[in-house]
């Protein structure tokens, strides 16, 4: 449609230009001839035949009473012409009998005075030139333009089609990929343009979809682990002390079934956190949290810890985040650090002289953790010593929750060895 708008404007300009030009042409005809006529009449020297000078098609000589003192010969015999349509500027429409045809003329009319009186010279220059050009240059721009829109539709149906081939690739690709066939990739073109980013993109989304069913799926298989086993444990105990004759021994297990109601309803609360800590995404919260007033009162509640807990903190730090979800995150890591530490469990709050970010440092005196546990010990259901953990009371999703708030709050959480034993290092960003 563009080139079509294009097109034609171009062609009325060419058009416009060639009419131009040639009546330009014509008319600079008329005029020679009209002041070579004049010069005549001037000098007395009219005859009653004037000859035609090239692109004249007649002139005519008319005296004060309208009577014809000179003309062309073909005009012979016929009387003073007079217009016998509009006027449309300087283009007048004469009936010419005598040339045996009506055609536009350009009239040139000169006064002039001669011996005799003053005479109107009137010459006419044929435009039958001018609009026989003007027809083939239009049939000709008409052709040409057809065929410039033919040759630019079939270019541009052709380019588009390969250009958009990759992507009808790519959205087919996309369309027959299931939930269960996440580990299939759109066809990547090769080059750096824009289709080739549109492949990686998908790819990459395709790649970050199947990491996160894959976890789904082992967070579901650990998750129906850990509940069957302790479901199987409870119900066995109900079903012995249901059926046990001594009360001594119905009393254990019913305080053995509750204790394990009470590992039930931990592990669910920690599910439930992970789903609300993975449906809020990347809705970081904002509030204003005084760390240190929160730390201090974390401890103050938890006077049953079965080590010590120093804290060092260094003035009042101000963090942006969820008191309650960082309350969580420090609680999990204390429980972690008392779970092993042997005698003594240290907290350090800091802000990074450096960078402005909080430091947050929960240090025991325990057994260091290898290089390669590192990372494995933040995935959900994992313990390095599986049977300590269950008859402690964890769940295995405390450091995998503290992890998790603290991407949320825009920090990490690293695990060093020192010399005294272990620290978890939790950075969150400056406010």
């Amino acid at each position: 449609m563009s080139v079509a708008v294009v097109l034609l404007a171009a062609s009325a300009v060419v058009q416009t230009l060639l009419r131009v030009n040639l009546e330009h042409t014509v008319e600079a005809g008329a005029r020679e001839e009209t002041r070579a006529v004049s010069r005549l009449a001037s000098a007395g020297q009219l005859t009653p035949q004037l000859p035609l000078g090239p692109g004249t098609d007649f002139i005519q000589v008319v005296d004060a009473r309208g009577r014809v003192v000179a003309q062309s010969q073909n005009l012979n015999g016929r009387p003073a012409l007079t217009p016998t349509g509009t006027h449309e500027g300087r283009r007048t429409s004469y009936n010419l009998d005598a040339l045996g045809e009506e055609h536009d003329q350009r009239i040139t009319t000169v006064t002039t005075a001669t011996p005799t009186g003053p005479v109107t010279i009137h010459v006419g220059a044929s435009l039958r030139t001018a609009d026989t050009a003007e027809d083939i240059t239009t049939a000709a721009l008409t052709a040409l333009s057809l065929l410039l829109l033919l040759t630019v539709g079939a270019l541009t149906w052709r380019t588009t089609g390969r250009a958009l081939r990759p992507v009808e690739a790519i959205r087919a690709e996309v369309a027959s990929i299931s939930d269960r066939g996440l580990d299939r990739r759109v066809p990547a073109p090769g080059g750096d343009d824009e289709i080739a980013r549109l492949a990686e993109t998908m790819n990459a989304m395709l790649e970050r979809l199947e990491a996160a069913g894959i976890r789904q799926r082992r967070f579901i298989a650990d998750a129906s682990h850990e509940l069957r086993s302790p479901l199987a444990v409870l119900r066995t105990q109900l079903e012995v002390a249901h059926g046990h004759p001594d009360p001594e021994v119905r009393d254990t297990l019913l305080e053995g079934a509750l204790q394990d109601t009470g590992r039930l309803q931990a592990l669910a609360a920690d599910l439930l956190l992970l789903a609300r800590l993975d449906a809020t995404g990347q809705n970081r919260p904002g509030e204003p949290v005084d760390l240190t007033e929160l730390v201090a009162a974390v401890l103050a509640a938890r006077p049953t810890d079965p080590h010590e807990t120093a804290l060092h903190t260094s003035g009042d730090v101000i963090v942006s985040g969820n008191a309650l979800w960082l309350g969580r995150l420090l609680t999990n890591l204390l429980d972690n650090a008392q779970r092993h530490a042997r005698n003594s469990v240290t907290v350090r709050l800091a802000a990074d002289p450096v960078t402005g970010d909080t430091v947050l440092d929960v240090s025991n005196d325990g057994l260091p953790i290898a290089p390669a546990d590192r990372e494995k010990i933040f995935e959900r259901f994992t313990r390095l010593d599986d049977a300590r953990s269950r008859d402690d009371g964890g769940t295995g999703l405390g450091l995998s929750i503290a992890l998790d708030i603290a991407a949320l709050h825009g920090g990490t959480i690293t695990v060093e060895d020192t010399s005294d034993g272990v620290t978890f290092s939790t950075r969150l960003a400056a406010r």
